[in-house]
């Protein structure tokens, strides 16, 4: 219950802080970019250049064909764009407090807003991506249908699983510098395990299951029924339970960790 109270607590928090939290997210972009030439259009240009690696060595190389009467490069982006989400937020705010150990210290600021700092800044560039792939629908004959409305649902449940993620590891980075790596090591095997750029069906169905608890797997396939099967989040039922008493598990789990360790960042930091 304490830990239920400390999330109500936080996101009073976040709103009263709302101003705070975007002088901070603008402050970390231009800390992520400075000195560059181009400066954050870096954040949009690596993860373009990403996707028409890939739709290049798929669509062009080995001639993909179109999944379910669906362009390929269509189906490849809308599992694209909610990964590179997923891998900015978790891997940057592993780092979030270490990267801010000079807010650590002051008693007044509540740190587990830092975390939160660094999923808003990939949450800008995802909206960006967002828009890209209406355009991109747009362009190849589909317009938006009802069914993207649910984009704003997998928004939610990404930054919550973000979030719980996030608070789990960069607690826990503080004393353990190597969760980092770790933290990428584990995003490279997500992506390769998460069918982005391959289709499930291409797994034997006895392996359906085990894949199926990726969380990663859940947001993917959402954004695909969003924009090309056109079901809605609620005749996945049991995907849904699933994926919602995980992050629920995660978050707690993550706030509990950092609550736990807050008290004893100062004196490593």
């Amino acid at each position: 219950m304490k830990i239920f109270y400390g999330l109500i607590g936080l996101i009073r928090d976040i709103i009263a802080n709302r101003k705070l939290l975007w002088q901070m997210t603008r402050r970390d972009f231009r800390q992520r970019y400075l000195g560059s030439y181009l400066g954050i259009l870096w954040a949009f240009i690596q993860p373009s250049i990403t996707v028409l690696i890939f739709w290049f060595v798929f669509q062009i190389g080995f001639k993909s064909v179109p999944v379910n009467n669906f362009p390929f490069i269509l189906w490849l982006v809308c599992g694209m764009f909610p990964w590179f989400f997923l891998n900015e937020s978790i891997q940057s705010a592993a780092n979030s407090v270490i990267e801010s150990s000079f807010l650590v210290k002051k008693i007044v600021f509540r740190v587990e807003l830092l975390p939160i700092v660094k999923i808003i800044s990939a949450l800008v560039v995802h909206i960006f991506f967002v828009a890209v792939l209406f355009a991109m629908f747009a362009a190849y004959g589909y317009p938006p249908t009802i069914y993207n409305l649910q984009i704003i649902y997998y928004f939610f449940a990404m930054i919550c699983l973000s979030l719980g993620l996030s608070w789990l590891t960069s607690s826990l980075t503080v004393f353990m510098r190597d969760i980092r790596q770790l933290v990428a090591m584990l995003l490279q095997f997500g992506f390769w395990g998460t069918p982005i750029f391959w289709n499930l069906k291409m797994i034997p169905e006895q392996f359906h299951f085990i894949l199926k608890l990726n969380p990663a797997y859940y947001l993917v396939e959402g954004y695909r029924q969003s924009f090309i099967y056109h079901e809605w989040f609620w005749e996945h039922i049991y995907l849904t339970t699933y994926f919602w008493l995980l992050t629920a598990a995660v978050m707690f789990l993550g706030a509990w960790c950092f609550k736990k360790l807050r008290p004893h960042f100062a004196d490593v930091l």
